[in-house]
């Protein structure tokens, strides 16, 4: 089950890091406008 629980959490990590990388392409996007 701890093993479980620890898989969850990676998952939600990875979540967040791809959102991060979707707002920083957006905002090259603006600049070079």
């Amino acid at each position: 089950m701890g093993s479980l629980k620890k898989r969850r959490k990676a998952k939600i990590n990875k979540h967040k890091r791809r959102k991060k990388r979707r707002a920083n392409r957006h905002k090259k996007r603006t600049w070079q406008k």
